[in-house]
């Protein structure tokens, strides 16, 4: 049987996320996931790939506010609007994705700029905002916030416990940024899992996420690193990318909770791993 036994949701893309016990399921994943992003001046994306010390900044929200502090000094708090009501627009890019956005503040623009060292912008995706996910992989035309490419990832307890055996020093599930966690089973059966379901919602297994250097930066500090994926090279790489957790897309909206059984109703063949090209 397999149980969620975590959920998390990351406010403004590539900080410090949190858990949650519940979370709502919305048209573009869970409710205030992703929906701030990070933005250079000319609206390109920044992501802890190229600026670690984006780790080190925290979100949290509380009485309807976002709130962002280091993790460091949590007196050094900024505190924001979780619906922005600025009226000023501008182009933002993730990835290959072109969408608009709304600048928050000044004021949130200086905070950030001051503790990341850098000249940057906070942007917010309006509700209006319809940035679709891949079609060579959509159901339904899904739509996504600023994530990567999709509105969900989850991976399975198993996964981490097993790849933990194989270091030296274990690493916490925040090095791959899920969104659901789950329990049961054996390592990798997220890669298999194509239709599942969690309190009547229909979800499916879509893509495998290629990982990346993020995953080897300690969330804690920022100090970086070779591991992970060094040794998730060994085992979990094909097509010359490293694959940990499957990407997710959904049918309904609705409420998930730690504790809900989830059901794969249908599976998938897995990944062949470092075979030959």
């Amino acid at each position: 049987m397999y149980i969620v036994s975590q959920l998390f949701i990351y406010p403004i893309k590539s900080l410090g996320g949190f858990e949650v016990s519940s979370a709502y399921l919305t048209d573009r994943g869970f409710q205030y996931d992703r929906r701030f992003m990070l933005v250079d001046m000319e609206g390109g994306f920044l992501t802890q790939r190229e600026y670690a010390a984006m780790s080190l900044l925290q979100t949290a929200i509380a009485d309807d506010q976002l709130i962002v502090y280091p993790k460091n000094n949590p007196a050094d708090k900024l505190a924001l609007s979780l619906h922005p009501e600025s009226t000023l627009t501008c182009r933002v890019k993730v990835w290959d994705d072109e969408c608009d956005a709304l600048l928050v503040s000044d004021a949130a623009d200086a905070w950030f700029s001051a503790k990341l060292a850098m000249q940057c912008q906070l942007v917010y995706m309006p509700e209006e905002e319809r940035r679709k996910v891949d079609e060579r992989y959509a159901h339904q035309n899904e739509i996504t916030s600023f994530s990567d490419g999709y509105p969900l990832l989850i991976i399975g307890q198993a996964s981490l416990d097993d790849l933990n055996s194989r270091l030296e020093e274990p690493v916490p599930m925040n090095r791959f940024r899920p969104n659901i966690v789950f329990t049961g089973g054996q390592p990798f059966d997220e890669d298999k899992m194509e239709h599942i379901m969690i309190n009547a919602i229909d979800l499916y297994g879509v893509k495998l996420c290629a990982r990346c250097l993020v995953t080897t930066i300690n969330q804690t500090n920022g100090t970086k690193a070779k591991e992970p994926l060094k040794t998730l090279a060994g085992y979990r790489m094909a097509n010359n990318k490293i694959y940990f957790g499957q990407n997710v897309l959904f049918k309904q909206t609705g409420l998930i909770s730690k504790g809900d059984v989830m059901e794969m109703l249908s599976s998938k063949p897995a990944m062949i791993f470092n075979e030959p090209d």
